[in-house]
C-alpha cells in the first residue's frame, strides 16, 4: 500500500509507505524542511499543520513543544508524525530551509508623488483653567486654522491615542488629513509609511513605501496560505461556501500573512507597523472578496457577478491589520467576472492605458487576465489557466525554489537542464515544464497533438505510463529520476490553450489577427521567467518578431504602489474600472472549438 503526501504551499507531492514520518516524506520529495534535532522531536523546528488525512497520534514531545491547543488546531511536529492515509500538509515558511523565488520587481514608470494624506503641522494650544476645551476640539480647530478646511472629523481609534501623542510632544505635532478626516497624529520628525500589496492566487508581494518621497524602503513576498484550502479559485470559493466559519478562516489566514510580512518589512526598515497610515491591496475578484470576507457564492456561477466593483476604502483595523489605528486600506476597482483590481493595477503599472496602436497585456498566473488596447479601446478577459505553471498537477512539479528545473533546452542530441541556484534537481517549476514541452516538440518526442511518438529513443515505459527522463536519479537531490509524462504535457496544453483562446477572442472582438499586434506586454511572476521562444514554439504566444514582446515583471505590484503614492494615479485606476470592457469567453458560441484548436501545437516551420 502506498499513500500520497501533498506538501503545500510549495506544491510537492510524494508517494510513501504507511508509517513514514513527514520529515522523511519531505526528504523524499526534495522539500527542505527544518529538523535540527535529527528527528527526536526536541527542537520544534519542523512544525507543520495537518489539513487533511490520517496520521499517528501525538507524542509526549509534541504535547510538550506544541501544547494541547495547537494540537487541536492540527499543528504537529513532522518528525513525530507518521502517515496513515493520503494526507495534505501545510508547511509554514519558518519551517522551511529554502524560500520560494518570488517576483517582486517590475519596470516602474516615473510619476510625481501626490500624497493621499495632507501633512498639517500644528502647535495646539495647551489646556488651562481658563480654557477647558477637549483635546480633540483643540486639535481639530488648530488643523482647520492651519489648513483652511472645515467639517473635520476623526474616529474612535484616533481619539484613543492622539491625546497622549500631543502631550508627549509638547502639543506640536503633525496631523495627517485624508480628505476631511484626521487619520493620524504623529511627532513632527516621523515620516508616514504606506504598504502596497499584490494578493495573487498563489503568491503575495508586498512593498513598504515612504509616502512623502515615494521610495520603496523594503519589499518581500510569501506564498498565499489559502493554497492549503484549494489551488484554484473555484476550490476556495466552494470551501468558503460550506460554512461562514470557513469563509472567515480564508480571510484570517491572509490577514495573518499580511501582518507577518508587514512586521518583517518594518524590521528591515527599522520602523514600526504603527507608522503605516495607508495601504493599497490588489487582487483578482475572488481574492478581493475572500480577503474582505465578502460573499463569493455568486462568483461561483454564471454570470460571475462581484459584490463590490467600485474602488473602496476600508478601515485597516476592521480587517485585523496591525498598522496605525486610523489607517485605511484602499481597494482598486474590479472590472467584471474574475478580472479584478490586480488587472487594473497591471494596466496602470505597465501604462497599457497610454499605449498607441494595438497592444496586448497578459498577466500570466493561476488565473490569467488579458487586456487588449485597440487604439484606446480596452477590453479584458479572464482565462482559467490553472496551477500547472506553478508546478501543480505535474508529476514532478514544484514551485520555483531551490533545485527546481527552470530551463530545458534540446541541443540536437540531448536535453540540457538548468536549476534554480544551480542545485541538484528535485523537480520542475512552471518555466521549466513549458521549456520541456517545447524541447520535446523540437526533438520529435511529441507530435502536434502533444502525444508521445512511438519508438523515440528518449521515451521510456509503456503506454499509458510513458515518460521522458529530464534528470537521472544519480544527478538529483533525492535519488529519484525527475521526469515529464504524457499527462504533464496534457496539463500544459490545457493551460496554454486557455490563454491562447483568450488572446484569439480578444483579437476577433476587434476584427483583427495576431499579425496586427504592435506589442505584447507579459507581466506576472511566471511571465517574468518564461522563455518567449518556448512559449511561441508550443503556441502559448503568437508567432511574432521577438522585439514585439516586452516582459515587465510584477506590473500589478507596481500599479498598487502608484495608487499608494499618487492621488492622480488612484483616480486613473478608478476610471479604468469603468472604461475597460469585459469579454466573457464562455459566452462565445464557438468557444469549445477555438479552445480545442488552441490546445494543439503549431507546425514547427511556422514558429
Amino acid at each position: 500500500m502506498i499513500y500520497e503526501v501533498d506538501f503545500e504551499p510549495i506544491g510537492r507531492r510524494v508517494a510513501v509507505k504507511p508509517g513514514t514520518d513527514l520529515v522523511e516524506a519531505a526528504r523524499q520529495a526534495g522539500v527542505a524542511l527544518s529538523s535540527d534535532c535529527g528527528g527526536r522531536g526536541t527542537c520544534g523546528r519542523c512544525r507543520v499543520r495537518l489539513m487533511a488525512g490520517n496520521v499517528s497520534a501525538p507524542t509526549k514531545n509534541e504535547l510538550r513543544k506544541l501544547g494541547e491547543r495547537s494540537l487541536r488546531e492540527g499543528w504537529r511536529l513532522a518528525c513525530q508524525t507518521q502517515v496513515e492515509s493520503d494526507v495534505k500538509v501545510h508547511l509554514p515558511l519558518e519551517s522551511m530551509r529554502g524560500a520560494q523565488r518570488l517576483q517582486l520587481g517590475g519596470i516602474e514608470p516615473q510619476v510625481p508623488v501626490e500624497p493621499i494624506h495632507q501633512a498639517v503641522v500644528v502647535h495646539v494650544k495647551p489646556p488651562d483653567l481658563f480654557d477647558a476645551r477637549s483635546d480633540m476640539t483643540r486639535l481639530l480647530h488648530a488643523v482647520q486654522e492651519e489648513a483652511g478646511v472645515d467639517h473635520l472629523g476623526f474616529d474612535l481609534a484616533l481619539g484613543r491615542c492622539a491625546a497622549e501623542t500631543m502631550r508627549q510632544d509638547d502639543w506640536r505635532v503633525v496631523a495627517w488629513l485624508r480628505d476631511h478626516e484626521v487619520t493620524a497624529v504623529t511627532p513632527v520628525d516621523v515620516v508616514p509609511l504606506g504598504v502596497a500589496v499584490d494578493l495573487g492566487t498563489t503568491k503575495i508581494a508586498m512593498y513598504l513605501v515612504n509616502l512623502i518621497s515615494g521610495e520603496t524602503l523594503a519589499s518581500g513576498g510569501a506564498m498565499n496560505p489559502q493554497i492549503s484550502y484549494g489551488e484554484d479559485l473555484m476550490s476556495r470559493i466552494a470551501y468558503s461556501m460550506e460554512d461562514p466559519a470557513r469563509a472567515a478562516e480564508l480571510s484570517l489566514v491572509v490577514v495573518q500573512a499580511f501582518n507577518r510580512l508587514i512586521a518583517e518589512l518594518c524590521a528591515k526598515a527599522k520602523r514600526s507597523p504603527r507608522d503605516i497610515i495607508e495601504m493599497v491591496v490588489v487582487g483578482n475578484t475572488a481574492m478581493h472578496h475572500l480577503f474582505l470576507n465578502l460573499p463569493v457564492e455568486q462568483l461561483g456561477r454564471a454570470p460571475y457577478v462581484a459584490v463590490v466593483g467600485e474602488s473602496w476604502d476600508v478601515k485597516a483595523r476592521e480587517l485585523g491589520l496591525g498598522i496605525a489605528p486610523g489607517a485605511y486600506v484602499h481597494l482598486l476597482p474590479n472590472i467584471a467576472g474574475f478580472v479584478g483590481a490586480d488587472h487594473v493595477a497591471m494596466i496602470l503599472g505597465a501604462e497599457i492605458h497610454k499605449a498607441k496602436g494595438n497592444v496586448m497585456g497578459l498577466d500570466i498566473g493561476t488565473n490569467t487576465e488579458i487586456v487588449f488596447n485597440h487604439n484606446g479601446q480596452m477590453t479584458s478577459c479572464s482565462c482559467a489557466s490553472g496551477p500547472a505553471f506553478e508546478g501543480a498537477h505535474i508529476r514532478d512539479g514544484m514551485r520555483a525554489t531551490t533545485g527546481a528545473i527552470e530551463r530545458v533546452i534540446w541541443t540536437g542530441s540531448e536535453l540540457a537542464i538548468t536549476t534554480i541556484d544551480d542545485a541538484p534537481p528535485v523537480g520542475i517549476c512552471g518555466s521549466g515544464i513549458l521549456d520541456a514541452v517545447a524541447a520535446l516538440y523540437r526533438a520529435g518526442v511529441i507530435n502536434q497533438a502533444g502525444r508521445f511518438q512511438a519508438g523515440h529513443p528518449l521515451i521510456r515505459g509503456e503506454r499509458p505510463n510513458q515518460y521522458v527522463v529530464l534528470a537521472p536519479a544519480e544527478r538529483t537531490g533525492h535519488g529519484r529520476d525527475v521526469v515529464i509524462t504524457q499527462r504533464d504535457v496534457g496539463e500544459i496544453q490545457l493551460a496554454k490553450g486557455a490563454i491562447r483562446t483568450g488572446i484569439e477572442f480578444l483579437l476577433r472582438h476587434a476584427g483583427l489577427t495576431y499579425h496586427d499586434l504592435d506589442q505584447v506586454i507579459i507581466a506576472g511572476a511566471f511571465g517574468t521567467f518564461v522563455d518567449v521562444e518556448s512559449a511561441i514554439t508550443i503556441g502559448l504566444l503568437p508567432s511574432l518578431p521577438p522585439e514585439r514582446y516586452v516582459q515587465v515583471g510584477n506590473a500589478a505590484g507596481v500599479g498598487a504602489k502608484l495608487a499608494l503614492i499618487s492621488r492622480r494615479q488612484r483616480a486613473i485606476a478608478a476610471d479604468l474600472g469603468h472604461q475597460v470592457g469585459y469579454l466573457e469567453l464562455m459566452a462565445q458560441p464557438d468557444f469549445t472549438t477555438v479552445f480545442a484548436e488552441a490546445m494543439l501545437l503549431p507546425e514547427l516551420e511556422q514558429v
